[in-house]
C-alpha cells in the first residue's frame, strides 16, 4: 500500500492512489494513518485520482486526520496537482479537478513546486456556508464564545469559514477558542475558523484552526476565504498576500469573488504503509 508525502507551506498530506488502495477507508483507518506516533503523520489523506466525472478528468476526494470528510482544501489540491505532475499525468497546460466542493481549475509551473488553483466563487450567503438563521449574508455578526464576544464573517468557497477579526490572536488563542467556534450550533456543519490581522492594502495574516484537523501551519481555502472577508469589507485591495505561520499565499479575487491562489509544493517522501500497523483495527 503506497503513499506519497507532501507538504504545502507546512500542511502536509499523504497521496494515496486508488489503485494501490481501491476500497474507500474507514474513519479509523484514516485516524490511524495519519496519526503521528501509531501512523505516518499527515494532517490528512488525498485519495485519488478517481475516475473521471463527466468531461473533468481526474477527481479526488480529502480526508481530515480525524476521519472526516473535507469538500476541498487549497493545500490539498496543490499536493495533488504536484502528485499528477510528478507522474506525468499533467504538464504545465490547465487541467481540471473534481473535487466534493466543486470543480477547479489547476496549473503546475517551476517544475512543480509552485502550482495555481481557481478556487472558484466566494458566497457570503447564510445558506451556502451554512449558518443558521434568516438568508442574509453573514457579514460583521456577534459570536458569544464563553465571556467573549467575537466579529466574524463567514463565507463558502466549497466549504465553511468563519474569518474572526481580531488583530493580535495568539496561538494560545486560537487553540482556546478554535474548537468552540468550529462546533459552534451556529454552524450545522461545523465550520473552518480564522482568525484575521490586516497589515496593510495588500497584506492579511491568519490564525487557523481547521475543521477536523484543528490547529494548522497553514491553509489554501482559509487564505482564499480570509481574503475574500477582507476584500468584501472594504479592507484590501484585490490582490492580496496572505501570510501564515508556514508561509504566505498569493490569492487574486475577481469582480464576482472568484478566487485564484497560489502557492508552493515540496515533496517529502514516497513509502508503503504496512498492513500490520491496521491490524488491530479490525
Amino acid at each position: 500500500m503506497r503513499f506519497h508525502k507532501y507538504h504545502a507551506l507546512g500542511n502536509d498530506y499523504l497521496v494515496i492512489d486508488p489503485q494501490d488502495w481501491p476500497s474507500e477507508f474507514s474513519a479509523a483507518e484514516i485516524r490511524r494513518i495519519c496519526h503521528p506516533h501509531y501512523g505516518v503523520g499527515s494532517d490528512g489523506i488525498v485519495w485519488g485520482p478517481l475516475p473521471a466525472v463527466g468531461d473533468v478528468p481526474f477527481a479526488l476526494r480529502i480526508f481530515n486526520p480525524d476521519g472526516s470528510e473535507a469538500q476541498k482544501s487549497g493545500n490539498g489540491l496543490r499536493i495533488f496537482c504536484r502528485y499528477l505532475f510528478d507522474g506525468r499525468r499533467v504538464t504545465t497546460e490547465p487541467f481540471r479537478l473534481h473535487t466534493r466542493g466543486g470543480v477547479v481549475t489547476a496549473r503546475v509551473f517551476d517544475g512543480g513546486r509552485q502550482v495555481t488553483v481557481e478556487m472558484g466563487r466566494v458566497s457570503f450567503a447564510a445558506s451556502a456556508v451554512p449558518v443558521l438563521g434568516p438568508p442574509r449574508e453573514v457579514i460583521r455578526e456577534t459570536l458569544h464564545v464563553g465571556d467573549e464576544a467575537i466579529t466574524f464573517t463567514s463565507a463558502s468557497i466549497g466549504n465553511p469559514h468563519c474569518v474572526v477579526e481580531r488583530p493580535g490572536t495568539t496561538t494560545a488563542d486560537v487553540h482556546r477558542l478554535g474548537p468552540s467556534i468550529e462546533r459552534h450550533p451556529n454552524f450545522p456543519e461545523r465550520t473552518n475558523v480564522q482568525f484575521l490581522s490586516v497589515r496593510d492594502r495588500a497584506n492579511i495574516a491568519i490564525e487557523i484552526w481547521e475543521r477536523g484537523a484543528g490547529y494548522t501551519l497553514a491553509s489554501g481555502s482559509s487564505a482564499s476565504a480570509a481574503a475574500a472577508v477582507a476584500h468584501r469589507l472594504g479592507l484590501v485591495d484585490a490582490n492580496v498576500t496572505v501570510h501564515m505561520p508556514g508561509g504566505r499565499i498569493a490569492i487574486d479575487i475577481d469582480e464576482h469573488f472568484g478566487i485564484t491562489m497560489t502557492g508552493p509544493v515540496t515533496r517529502i517522501a514516497d513509502g508503503r504503509l504496512a498492513p500490520e500497523m491496521l491490524e488491530d483495527l479490525a
